[in-house]
């Protein structure tokens, strides 16, 4: 057994090990492993943090194979996910919340990509090439889900991705988390689709409009919510561009961002 310890600032504290721990349990069959799981994630933090490259990663972690395989296995186990879930429920109870939001943000941001990959499209509004990041955040700001497309697609057909995504987790979920949920705000590229919404999922979804007549900067309702969690993530020098080879990976680094501030959060 190795000595918990803590090298970088990225680094679990104990205390925040014991919360997601549970979802590492290892398996009594097979060859003992030579790495315990928290070292793998406190490479996969570090990554997150500081865009180093996987061939780049100190020598205090494990080595970047393992850490990769690893990375590439819990993310095609939906391992971030269910984590991300988890403690969405636990700091919203600690918050003096209800587990389960009653209301949402939704909003996309626009990234470039460094490299090739797959869904990469021009976003012709703001004239960035890359990929998109959809994301629906509850009303403390934390991460719901997060759907990742190319740019080129407009928010209202991103729409069309994300919430049928949080419906079907709703109905795959046994304790049926987030089923309170009745509100979602959005701004005016969403009009589109506030009646198709409201058919299929019986949902509102409220559009947020900003004022005509105001010049420069304008907080806007509800709105504003979503746009600190995409400046939370931002600090995340791994979002600060897309860098990912495929969507999967890129929504796994917004959920690891996602997870390491929350476990801040829930080991208070």
């Amino acid at each position: 057994m190795t000595t918990f310890t803590q090298t970088y600032p990225t680094d679990l504290k104990y205390t925040e090990w014991l919360e997601i721990m549970e979802f590492f349990r290892e398996s009594p069959r097979g060859r003992p492993c030579k790495w315990e799981r928290w070292q793998i994630l406190n490479a996969l933090f570090y990554v997150t943090r500081t865009a180093c490259q996987w061939r780049r990663l100190p020598k205090d972690f494990p080595p970047w194979q393992t850490v990769y395989g690893y990375f590439r296995r819990w993310t095609r186990q939906g391992l971030w996910e269910q984590i991300n879930v988890a403690l969405v429920k636990q700091v919203r109870q600690q918050q003096g919340r209800n587990p389960q939001p009653s209301a949402a943000v939704l909003d996309s941001q626009s990234v470039k990509t460094s490299e090739g990959g797959e869904e990469r499209g021009v976003d012709v509004y703001k004239q960035t090439p890359g990929r998109k990041r959809h994301i629906i955040v509850d009303t403390l700001g934390l991460l719901l889900l997060v759907v990742v497309h190319r740019a080129s697609l407009q928010d209202a057909a991103g729409g069309h991705l994300v919430l049928p995504a949080l419906f079907d987790r709703i109905k795959r979920s046994v304790h049926n988390r987030w089923c309170r949920l009745k509100l979602i705000w959005a701004d005016g590229a969403y009009v589109p689709i506030v009646e198709p919404v409201r058919q299929r999922f019986g949902w509102v979804l409220e559009i947020v409009q900003r004022v005509a007549e105001t010049k420069g900067f304008q907080v806007l309702p509800h709105r504003w919510i979503v746009e600190r969690t995409f400046g939370w993530l931002g600090r995340y020098r791994r979002l600060s561009r897309d860098f990912e080879h495929t969507t999967s990976s890129s929504e796994a680094m917004t959920y690891l961002a996602s997870i390491r501030r929350m476990l801040k959060l829930a080991a208070t």
